[in-house]
């Protein structure tokens, strides 16, 4: 089904979804990012370094997730995979980086 809201646009209702999702990618991005900023506390580069690619992973897949079912012929699809690849990438960084275990960073090349 279709939601036509207010003017002449319409979205489909898939689509609403997976802005919702996107929405809440995006705010958790900014939270990761404001932790990584002011609360983290890591000695080692490399952990930093890493939490960081996985903060920026997470925020530009935030809107490949909102734009991404918009464009594709599987809106479904293509939203669960930019989403489980994000919560695999970027979760194995943060993971890494949280708790000091390298091993987490096998899982990385799989999101």
């Amino acid at each position: 089904g279709e939601y036509v809201g207010r003017g002449s646009h319409s979205m489909s209702l898939g689509h609403a979804v997976w802005r919702r999702i996107a929405g809440l990618a995006g705010a958790s991005s900014v939270a990761a990012g404001a932790y990584g900023a002011h609360g983290l506390r890591v000695e080692d580069e490399a952990l930093l370094h890493t939490y960081q690619n996985g903060k920026n992973l997470h925020m530009v897949h935030s809107v490949m997730i909102a734009v991404g079912p918009v464009v594709a012929r599987a809106p479904h699809v293509t939203g669960a995979l930019f989403s489980a690849g994000t919560a695999i990438f970027s979760g194995s960084c943060y993971a890494s980086a949280l708790t000091g275990d390298r091993s987490w960073g096998r899982f990385a090349p799989i999101g």
